[in-house]
C-alpha cells in the first residue's frame, strides 16, 4: 500500500467521516477529511518500517509516544468535491480549482415561490423539498440554489389530513396576497366520499350550512364522478369541508387540493415540487 494507491481509492469512492484518521499498512498514513470534501493525506515512516514489520491488514495505531519515532515523508491534498457549486460566501478555499459559474451575476438572488404536491396524511417537513424531489418537467428555467430552501413561509395551509397543492414562498408579496385576500381567492378541492347524497342535500352543500356559528357563503359543489365531489370555495376554514360532508351524511375518504386562485397543481406528482412560473398569478 502506498500513497498513490490510497489516492486512487479516495478518487474511486472510498469515504471517511470528517475528522482525522490514522492507520498503518507498512507505514503510517494520517488522513484529515475536511467538511468541504478536501482530503489531506500525510505519510509517515517510523519504527514499524525500520523493524521490517509489514502488516497484511489494518492494525491499531501505535501507542502514545510512538509517533515521536516517526518522520514525515510527504503530503497529498485531494479535492473530491467533483465540481460542486459553492454558494456560501464564507467558504474556505484550500487547493481547489475555483471557477466562476457561467450564469453567476452580481444581482441579488430573487425570492422564489415553490409549489409542492404534498402527500396526504403526512406532516410537512422541510426535508421534503430538496434537489431530489424537484419535478423533472419544471419549465421555470430557474437555476436551483441552496438559498431557495431557507426562510420559506407556508401559505394557505391545507385542510387537515388533505394532500395536494401546497405553497411555500420567500416572497412577502405572495404571502401577503394569500393571507390578506384569503376570503376572495377561490380554492378547489376534490373530495372522495362514501354515502348517499340526494339532490336536496347537494343543494344544501352549495348553500345553507353554518360553521362555527356563522352561515357559510354560497360555494360550488358538484359531482366529479360517482365517488368524488368537487368543492370550489373561498375563505375556507380549517375543518370546514369535513364538517360540511358530515352534515349531509357523507364520510370523507380522501381530500386533495388542486388549485389556489389561478394557480393549478397540474401534473405535479405526489412528493414533487416546482417553481412558480414568472407569469403565474394567484
Amino acid at each position: 500500500m502506498d500513497r498513490k494507491l490510497l489516492i486512487e481509492l479516495f478518487q474511486g469512492g472510498m469515504k471517511y467521516a470528517p475528522g482525522k484518521h490514522r492507520f498503518w499498512i507498512s507505514r503510517c498514513f494520517e488522513i484529515t477529511v475536511r467538511s468541504n470534501k478536501v482530503v489531506e493525506l500525510d505519510e509517515y515512516e517510523g519504527f514499524l518500517a525500520e523493524e521490517g514489520v509489514v502488516p497484511k491488514r489494518l492494525i491499531p495505531p501505535p501507542q502514545k509516544g510512538d509517533d515521536k519515532k516517526m518522520f514525515h515523508v510527504g503530503r497529498s491534498i485531494l479535492d473530491l468535491s467533483d465540481g460542486q457549486v459553492v454558494e456560501e460566501p464564507q467558504f474556505m478555499v484550500a487547493q481547489q480549482k475555483v471557477e466562476l459559474h457561467p450564469e453567476a451575476t452580481l444581482t441579488p438572488v430573487e425570492p422564489v415561490t415553490i409549489l409542492f404536491h404534498q402527500p396526504p396524511d403526512m406532516a410537512f417537513t422541510p426535508q421534503l423539498i430538496c434537489a431530489d424531489t424537484r419535478a423533472a418537467d419544471d419549465h421555470s428555467g430557474i437555476r436551483m440554489l441552496k438559498q431557495h430552501f431557507v426562510r420559506l413561509t407556508q401559505c394557505a395551509p391545507l385542510e387537515m389530513n388533505a394532500g395536494g397543492l401546497s405553497v411555500f414562498t420567500q416572497d412577502f408579496r405572495v404571502s401577503r396576497k394569500l393571507g390578506d385576500d384569503a376570503a376572495t381567492i377561490e380554492q378547489e378541492y376534490v373530495v372522495e366520499v362514501a354515502g348517499e347524497l340526494p339532490e336536496e342535500k347537494l343543494k344544501l352543500l352549495n348553500h345553507g350550512l353554518s360553521y362555527n356559528g356563522k352561515v357559510l357563503p354560497p360555494i360550488k359543489v358538484s359531482w366529479q364522478n360517482e365517488t368524488r365531489l368537487r368543492f370550489a370555495l373561498k375563505g375556507v376554514q380549517p375543518g370546514q369541508i369535513a364538517f360540511m360532508c358530515k352534515s349531509v351524511g357523507l364520510k370523507v375518504l380522501t381530500m386533495k387540493r388542486l388549485r389556489i386562485g389561478r394557480v393549478s397543481m397540474g401534473k405535479l406528482q405526489v412528493g414533487q415540487w416546482r417553481y412558480l412560473l414568472g407569469y403565474e398569478r394567484f
